[in-house]
């Protein structure tokens, strides 16, 4: 008999999921589907809280700080842990009742993932392949090097896996996780740790993997969305604060958000009277401030206008008071069925 958890969200009870689902319908749209996601580690430790989020296609960006429920949350999409309430449905299969149907069509990059140093990266990607049960029709090593050729480590194929840096790493565990041709891809903050240099050539390539299948693309690295994600959604303690776009986000603060310049002496007294979003130290003397300004508060003496960010839009969510987060901010999108209504 299944009980009522004490928690709730939007105003409803949590009940915990029954020992079989039901399947979605084969009317449901193709891509990911969140339904009302829950998860309650013991504790009790509500790690989610309600997520509902519709994800068609291609890149799709999860922003939000350490310990937001990020990847709570694509533990679940990836089929590893059982949500305490909701759905994942994927092209129309509930993978939380048949987390089988997500493995088979699934990679994953983690955000650390180990390799053998002394193994050369075709062997190292071999062995990967191997783990998973993979094979092309000519053979693992053939299938090796069409994925290193993919990701551009065809050069250093016989090199020594604890010779590459960072970039050429993460270019590798891309390759283990595109074997196979999967339908969905989760990519947990790829580019931390990475040179301006590498981070631009693994934004082309994840862009050009993006096509045909959905990326999840989980980071706290604002600039990864910016430059990759035609949508994104905001997760703060558990929760979607927004649903939306780069563009539409960087929309909703403009003119909201003005500059200036603070002394080191003067910014803690600053930042207690105004919504400080962001300090910069400029030449190791003074800080170039930006600021939240709601409409009818008076701008701060000597600050001008500035035009709005991604950033400070995921900065807004971040720091200022709900009821202060301008409402084409917090607005969710339209799902796809309301869409096309």
């Amino acid at each position: 008999m299944s009980r009522t958890i004490a928690f709730t969200t939007r105003g409803a009870p949590i009940t915990p999921r029954a020992a079989e689902g039901t399947h979605a319908s084969s009317a449901a749209p193709a891509g990911l589907s969140i339904q009302g996601l829950v998860k309650i580690h013991p504790g009790p430790v509500c790690a989610l809280k309600g997520v509902d989020l519709e994800i068609p296609g291609g890149m799709f960006g999860l922003l939000g700080p350490n310990g937001a429920g990020k990847s709570t949350l694509m533990s679940i999409v990836a089929g590893l842990v059982e949500p305490t309430a909701g759905d994942v449905l994927l092209d129309g299969t509930n993978i939380v009742d048949n987390p089988a149907f997500v493995r088979a069509r699934l990679g994953f990059l983690p955000q650390d993932f180990g390799f053998y140093p002394e193994l050369s990266g075709r062997a190292m990607l071999e062995f990967l392949l191997r783990l998973k049960g993979i094979s092309g029709p000519r053979g693992r090593r053939a299938m090796a090097d069409a994925l290193l050729e993919r990701v551009n480590l065809a050069d250093a194929a016989k090199r020594k896996v604890g010779g590459y840096s960072g970039g050429m790493r993460q270019r590798l565990g891309l390759a283990q996780a595109i074997a196979g041709d999967p339908r969905i891809l989760i990519v947990d903050e790829p580019t931390a740790g990475l040179d301006p240099e590498e981070r631009q050539r693994f934004y082309r390539l994840l862009a050009e993997l993006a096509v045909g299948r959905v990326v999840l693309l989980s980071t706290h690295i604002v600039d990864d969305v910016s430059t990759l994600c035609p949508r994104l959604a905001v997760i703060k303690s558990g929760l979607v604060v927004a649903d939306t776009t780069p563009t539409a986000a960087r929309e909703s603060v403009d003119g909201l958000v003005h500059e200036g310049f603070i002394g080191d002496a003067d910014l803690a007294g600053f930042a207690a009277s105004h919504r400080v979003l962001s300090a910069v130290l400029v030449e190791g003397r003074t800080n170039r401030v930006r600021v939240f300004v709601p409409p009818g508060r008076p701008v701060p003496d000597g600050f001008t206008r500035s035009a709005g960010t991604l950033e400070d839009a995921y900065l807004v969510l971040m720091r200022v008071a709900d009821h202060e987060v301008p409402p084409a901010l917090a607005r969710s999108l339209p799902t796809t069925t309301e869409a096309a209504r």
